[in-house]
């Protein structure tokens, strides 16, 4: 009898604690819902908190009207749901999940309720249960990799692919940037085998922070057994293909106070002869008119005597890019540096720059090397100041180190050198990516950024809106410009470009090829060019876009869109795309888009704050695309996240951090704003626009039509409130890094925010394979096979992502059992 007692005690205090959940739920609700309706915004929150309300008073006085009222609340809630989201199942479990888990509460707490109509305890019990296999349902359908989109179709042959002779040469597989091998004996059917072979560890870790900006994002160079790798502070190792073991070490002692960086480096084969064309230049200087080459034995030549070499030493080079601005070459095999190269084995970036700061100019791409010549950009600090360094473009002899050209957009009379006494036009749109190489056309193609702050244009020059965010064509031999296309008019939003182009001909269905370019950038637009004149392959179309901008600048009429090709992850925000884990921090969410300026597309900064979508970071980023050249199949990644931009006056940006150029406040020296920068995120650090928050996509170039997109990584090893989940629900997150595509049939991936490098089926974009690593992975994986063994292997970098605390040094390579 006791038990008895004690039981129907505890169940008016469970009620009592219910209700004062729900009291607590509704009184948010109520609050912050006026507040949404007071900005235009949904009624259903208001209206569903003070229903809350009332059911809590009415559940505290066990009164059985609580639980009609709320089933009452719980059916409106799916109707509004589905009137709201569809049958999108990520916006339905924002809606519905913690209504649900409420719904199953009242149900069993009917029994207790004495005052009123209640449920029988067998109906009440039933109800609970049919909630419960609900939940459930929603549970097990929220760990499933369910494709986003789908066709259903096979991979046609179409080409044969290139072959890479086991190695990985460039920063992009080839000069072509197709990230592409034809090497595989790794298949779909195989890779389930795929194991750990070898793991490296070079002993720095990145510091972590965003102004600090130091991110692992090397792709190993891999040349005859030897793969070559550098870290953040641009150190070089060489370690054995098949075992990993440290060959050498070379360490150019450099130094960058943030934003530091090493995504590759180059490879070349000496000759022992400087480039024709650095003796064309030499001898066009020296004023001779003839075409004719010359050596530089020959006594006519004006050529710089060549330093005493020991035999044998630099006839295999790396070239290695260091975040103070310099290029260094190193023998392949034993780390010294070469002296026939610069000084010592290097150059100075700086040279004929004007004043550089440090990390104010740096190369964080590997250098492209061609015939020779060492084709190099740099990365130029955003948002700082308006006096930044020249984004020239320069063709260095390879054998010595030499200037052969440069490419000044600001002075195009200059064929090398500037005037005496000045620089290379500052503050000019820059070249950060990765560049490819038609060797057969002799063009190089550079993806080029803008000039310097992002999100301020009122100062600018007429060639820096003429060049801002263009795919730019020179002959790489000579530096001649060719041709320009802007994917951009007069960009006040940093949507510089910022993938490498990757070059496939694309049969035209009359037995010829089209000579393809394809450029991916932050806006999700997606443009096909013929890389021998610009013109678009596929539709573009020039299309009205918001105006107004803050005093002193201006916005564009129209922007350019690559309407022939699929637009990924740009679909217009509205209120109903806000989210969150909860309704709680989703209806946060859709204040706060309600509270900055929003038009769509292209919304200029505002004093207000405007967002920004897709985001700064992205759509398609560095990552770049990968094309499975047997298929014509465009593989990539791409992140979804918003953001805000809000312009600031003087007084307040003077007060900026010039490391934050990308986040936070940045001060844009030399024009009258500075300009505030976050995600636009709920209060649980979530992104408030609805999942997926990164996907993988494949796109059929020969039918422009995307085969399949799949979700991309999961909430396993982060969180709300970046607290990791432990949970394997692969609601698709913001990737970073490239794909890699096998001649097999396989893409390799390791950018997620969880710790995992992954495998996926091409065909289908389902994942086949994936192997847990220590920290977090932004860095593109290297495929070769080794000379020695003949045994193939997947190498990839791991240093930890950028919004995790953990850090690594791991250089980790995967084969099939041996």
């Amino acid at each position: 009898m006791s038990q008895e007692i004690k039981a129907s005690a505890r169940a008016p205090i469970a009620v009592l604690l219910l209700s004062l959940i729900i009291a607590a739920g509704g009184i948010f609700l109520t609050v912050f819902g006026a507040r949404l309706v007071s900005l235009g915004g949904s009624f259903y929150f208001v209206l569903t908190g003070l229903a809350l309300v009332a059911t809590a008073g009415l559940l505290a006085r066990r009164n059985a009207l609580g639980l009609w009222l709320y089933v009452a609340t719980f059916v409106a809630t799916v109707i509004w749901s589905l009137f709201d989201a569809g049958l999108n199942f990520w916006p339905l479990v924002s809606r519905l999940a913690a209504p649900g888990v409420i719904l199953m509460l009242v149900f069993l707490a009917a029994p207790t309720l004495t005052r009123g109509r209640t449920l029988p305890t067998s109906l009440a019990l039933t109800g609970a249960g049919l909630s419960a296999l609900a939940l459930l349902a929603m549970g097990v359908r929220v760990f499933q990799p369910v494709p986003f989109i789908t066709n259903d179709v096979t991979p046609e042959k179409i080409a044969e692919g290139g072959e890479l002779n086991g190695n990985w040469p460039h920063y992009g597989g080839s000069l072509k940037g197709t990230r592409y091998t034809g090497k595989s004996s790794i298949t779909p059917e195989n890779v389930a085998q795929l194991e750990l072979a070898w793991t490296f560890r070079h002993g720095h870790l990145p510091v972590h922070g965003h102004a600090a900006g130091a991110e692992d994002q090397n792709t190993p160079t891999v040349i005859d057994g030897i793969v070559y790798t550098c870290n953040t502070k641009s150190q070089l190792f060489a370690l054995d293909a098949d075992t990993g073991e440290q060959l050498w070490k070379f360490d150019p002692e450099a130094k960058a106070p943030f934003w530091e960086r090493c995504r590759g480096v180059g490879y070349y084969e000496s000759n022992g002869q400087p480039s024709p064309e650095l003796q064309r230049v030499k001898r066009e200087a020296a004023g001779f008119t003839t075409t004719a080459t010359f050596t530089v034995s020959d006594d006519s030549a004006p050529a710089t005597p060549a330093p005493v070499v020991p035999e044998g030493l630099c006839a295999k080079r790396v070239v290695l890019p260091t975040i103070d601005a310099r290029i260094i070459q190193l023998d392949a095999k034993t780390g010294e540096l070469c002296p026939q190269f610069g000084t010592n084995g290097q150059i100075d970036l700086k040279e004929h720059m004007g004043e550089v700061k440090p990390a104010f100019y740096m190369p964080t791409s590997a250098p492209t090397i061609a015939d020779g010549i060492i084709i190099q950009g740099g990365w130029v600090v955003d948002n700082v100041t308006t006096n930044v360094p020249p984004g020239v473009i320069r063709g260095f002899d390879a054998e010595t180190g030499e200037l052969i050209w440069a490419w000044d957009l600001g002075r195009p009379e200059t064929k090398r050198f500037p005037p005496e006494g000045e620089s290379y036009t500052r503050g000019t749109p820059n070249a950060w990516a990765g560049l490819a190489v038609d060797q057969d056309l002799g063009y190089v193609y550079l993806p080029l950024g803008n000039a310097t702050p992002d999100f301020f244009g009122g100062h600018r020059r007429p060639f820096d809106d003429e060049f801002n965010a263009s795919v730019v064509a020179l002959d790489y031999r000579t530096g001649e410009y060719k041709w320009h296309f802007r994917t951009m008019n007069h960009d006040i939003w940093d949507y510089d470009l910022p993938s490498q182009p990757a070059l496939y001909d694309l049969p035209d269905g009359k037995g010829g090829v089209q000579k393809a370019l394809v450029q991916l950038t932050k806006r999700g637009q997606i443009f096909v060019l013929d890389r021998e004149t610009g013109r678009p392959i596929f539709d573009v179309e020039e299309t009205p876009v918001p105006q107004g901008a803050v005093e002193g600048d201006w916005t564009a009429a129209t922007q350019p869109y690559s309407t022939g090709m699929p637009t990924i992850g740009a679909e217009r925000l509205t209120e109903a795309k806000m989210w969150g884990a909860t309704p709680f921090d989703a209806l946060m969410c859709r204040i706060e888009f309600l509270s900055y300026d929003y038009e769509g597309d292209f919304t200029p900064p505002s004093e207000k704050g405007a967002i920004m979508w897709p985001g700064f970071a992205g759509g398609m980023n560095w990552g770049s695309a990968s094309i499975q050249e047997e298929t014509g199949y465009l593989v990539f990644t791409e992140s979804r996240a918003a953001h805000v931009i809000k312009m600031v006056g003087r007084e307040e940006a003077d007060k900026a951090d010039a490391k934050n150029s990308h986040a936070g406040l940045s001060s844009q020296f030399g024009t009258p704003w500075g300009a505030a920068k976050w995600y636009l995120m709920s209060p649980l650090g979530v992104p408030c626009q609805e999942p997926p928050f990164g996907t993988m996509t494949a796109i059929d170039l020969k039918t422009q039509q995307v085969a399949w997109q799949m979700p991309l990584g999961t909430v396993e090893h982060m969180g709300p409130l970046n607290i990791p989940t432990r949970l394997p629900i692969p609601i698709g997150m913001p990737g970073t890094g490239g794909a890699v595509t096998t001649q097999s049939g396989l893409v390799f991936y390791g950018g997620t925010m969880d710790k995992y490098i992954r495998a996926f089926d091409l065909k289908t974009g389902q994942e086949v394979w994936k192997h847990e690593v220590p920290v977090g992975i932004q860095a593109t994986p290297s495929v070769y096979v080794s000379p020695k063994t003949g045994r193939e292997y997947v190498v990839v970098t791991a240093g930890g992502t950028r919004t995790s605390q953990e850090r690594g040094d791991y250089v980790m390579a995967f084969a099939l059992p041996q």
